[in-house]
């Protein structure tokens, strides 16, 4: 029998008032994808889900600017379904694969919150994929559980979560703070973190500029736009692999792999860690 679900904080879980305006970061961020962040963000999920997507059907919870639906038909997806909370980000993900899907696709996406997404009603997909998104629902647990129902026997489950550091709750407190903020605020608090990150790199001997330069390599994302989802993504949450797979195993999955590494304290924050789950 499943698990029953942990409590999470109680947090209006479709009440976008209190959420970071992730929408607007990811259609200022779509203003500057090109070719090169499109083929990024294809490598990047062909390394997760290798050739898996081909001929499938594909759910995206969570589409934010829709690079990764987009490449996902580009890896030949049958069918792919586009969800996200956030009206602004289901809008930019519709410019985003009008403007740049191959001819012919089939694809929609739809204001959907990951708490209303009913199989009765949208069916089940070979691959239901979310990356970074269910951490900031309010509900992590719940709302892992409700993206896997929409999995189909044999389909896979590929999921990001921030992985749990020693001072998350600090970060859960600096995420609520800026994301009341004003935008000029924001500004300045992004722009702190940056320039003390970049002094962190310096001091262990890396080079921030290299880093700054490589950063689009990385699933096409921009390094100026995740920092400012990062320090605003409030609700937030996180979880460590073990946790995660005890979770996951009882609600009828299998691990395929997880790519983790070890939580640290997290002085600049918390990475994700990635997941890949088959239903049995």
């Amino acid at each position: 029998m499943p698990l029953p679900l942990p409590m999470s904080r109680a947090n209006p879980l479709k009440d976008l008032s209190e959420h970071f305006a992730f929408g607007a970061n990811w259609a200022d961020y779509a203003r500057g994808v090109d070719d090169e962040r499109i083929s990024h963000a294809r490598q990047a999920l062909e390394r997760l889900l290798g050739d898996a997507v081909r001929g499938r059907s594909f759910l995206d919870v969570g589409c934010g600017s829709g690079i990764h639906s987009l490449a996902a038909l580009q890896l030949g997806a049958a069918r792919v379904l586009a969800t996200d909370l956030d009206p602004l980000s289901v809008a930019t993900t519709r410019r985003m694969l009008r403007d740049h899907a191959p001819a012919e696709s089939d694809w929609s996406a739809r204001q959907i919150s990951v708490f209303d997404l009913d199989p009765d009603a949208l069916g089940t997909f070979d691959v239901v994929y979310s990356w970074g998104v269910l951490h900031h629902t309010g509900a992590m647990f719940e709302a892992i559980a409700s993206a896997a129902r929409l999995v189909a026997p044999g389909g896979l489950l590929c999921l990001a979560l921030y992985r749990r550091t020693l001072l998350c709750p600090l970060w859960r407190a600096e995420k609520r703070l800026y994301t009341r903020r004003s935008p000029r605020t924001q500004r300045l608090m992004s722009g702190l973190y940056k320039r003390a990150f970049q002094l962190g790199m310096r001091l262990t001997g890396r080079d921030p500029q290299r880093h700054e330069a490589e950063y689009r390599g990385r699933r096409g994302m921009s390094l100026d736009h995740d920092i400012h989802d990062w320090m605003g993504g409030y609700p937030y949450e996180s979880i460590g692999p073990v946790a995660l797979r005890r979770f996951v195993e009882p609600l009828g999955f299998e691990v395929v792999q997880q790519w983790a590494r070890p939580g640290g304290i997290g002085l600049f924050g918390s990475g994700c860690d990635e997941h890949l789950f088959r239903r049995l």
